[in-house]
């Protein structure tokens, strides 16, 4: 444990690198535009819900992904989109965070009269709104608080996900399952390459998301080679529910920049590749390569913990073995409102079971800024960061400790 109190966490400028908009929404709003717009939900109270939807913890993973169902059903309009975004922004800078990445599928939302590029132009208005009055009323010598906006692929869908992809798929008879997957990727990619190229919204990477098992990292390298081709970022959910070849695929075929979860990454028995004869050297030659290249991975704890069988404590996390190699990490919700957590909350989950001096957690912290996708030249980017690493060490002075 730390010794650093819960007021020091919340003081500290913060990022979260990983947060999904259709799992972050707040209860009560979630309830409100259900009713606006008579969705009828399994409870219309905020305590029914916990109960019967959002619990403290699930079976499995289809139980977690279960919620979503519901949070999709309200976020089918721009007015419902921009109000979650705004709303999301604000609850981040509550608790400290100067930077959101805030990621999400458009093709879930999209139909007939409700394009790609509205959908996208809702979640950034939301975002736009928020930052402007919160950066109103910071002191100037601290850092702004801004935001990007990640647009995620799928690794699988069906008819029945969306209006947008039954429409795809009918359109497309005589092509298999996974062709169509495959051209959705691609269409997405051209879709937010066109838009960053033609529009201020600041879209600033390309993600995959989606069950890894069974569906290939590999099968989207055409969308990922497109969106490299135009200078985009790019992550990808890998390692989550399966093993070290999926992390693998995702840096040698995706081109990732970082990795959504990489919980399996030192798991050398989950590795079914027959040709691998000697796991070890495979486990440790991907760890080497990660900590090399500086490929950051953004953790999830709490969302680990509900959807993993095989970690019996919060202690069995691999981030352990991340923090002893050295990796390049930045601590991440995933879903605030399906994971009932915060980012101060995984901050200090993080910190009262894991060997985390204050040194260690502000390196963590300055990483997030340095491995962010910031919208702004490079640049601009380290100005940034260096507002962040001076407003970090007034708050050090602040709580009575030595910067380290």
């Amino acid at each position: 444990m730390s010794g650093l109190s819960n007021d020091f966490i919340r003081d500290i400028p913060k990022t979260d690198l990983h947060v999904h908009l259709d799992g972050s929404l707040r209860l009560p709003t979630l309830i409100e535009l259900a009713r606006e717009r008579k969705i009828s939900l399994p409870s219309h109270s905020p305590e029914g819900l916990r109960e019967l939807v959002f619990k403290p913890s699930y079976r499995d993973l289809d139980e977690y992904l279960a919620g979503f169902a519901w949070t999709g059903k309200v976020l089918q309009d721009p007015e419902g989109l921009e109000r979650v975004a705004y709303e999301l922004a604000m609850d981040n800078f509550a608790e400290g965070v100067r930077y959101v990445e805030v990621r999400f599928a458009p093709q879930l939302h999209m139909r007939p009269g409700f394009s790609f590029e509205r959908v996208m132009e809702a979640v950034d208005a939301g975002f736009r709104k928020a930052r402007g009055e919160i950066n109103a009323r910071i002191p100037p010598e601290e850092p702004p608080f801004e935001y990007g906006i990640i647009v995620c692929a799928m690794r699988f869908f069906n008819p029945h996900f969306s209006r947008y992809y039954k429409i795809f798929s009918e359109a497309h008879p005589y092509s298999t399952p996974q062709e169509i997957i495959q051209m959705a990727g691609l269409e997405l990619a051209k879709a937010v390459v066109k838009l960053r190229r033609e529009s201020d919204i600041q879209v600033v990477a390309y993600d995959l998301a989606g069950s890894e098992h069974g569906f290939p990292a590999g099968a989207h390298e055409e969308a990922y080679r497109y969106v490299t081709k135009n200078f985009m970022r790019k992550t990808v959910h890998a390692g989550e529910a399966y093993g070290p070849e999926s992390i693998f695929q995702a840096i040698t075929r995706l081109y990732a920049d970082r990795i959504g979860h990489g919980l399996h990454l030192f798991d050398e028995d989950m590795i079914r590749q027959e040709s691998v004869t000697d796991r070890r050297a495979y486990v440790d030659n991907l760890v080497n390569y990660i900590a090399e290249n500086r490929i950051t991975i953004e953790v999830c704890l709490t969302s680990n913990l509900q959807t993993t069988g095989s970690l019996r404590s919060i202690r069995d996390h691999s981030l352990g073995k991340m923090l002893e190699k050295r990796l390049s990490i930045s601590f991440c919700t995933d879903n605030r409102l399906v994971s009932h957590t915060t980012v101060c909350g995984e901050y200090a989950l993080a910190l009262a079971n894991f060997p985390i001096t204050p040194g260690k957690l502000k390196d963590i912290v300055v990483y997030g800024f340095k491995r962010s996708f910031y919208y702004r030249p490079y640049s601009e980017k380290r100005a940034y960061v260096r507002r962040v690493i001076d407003h970090y060490e007034r708050i050090e002075k602040k709580h009575g400790l030595q910067p380290a």
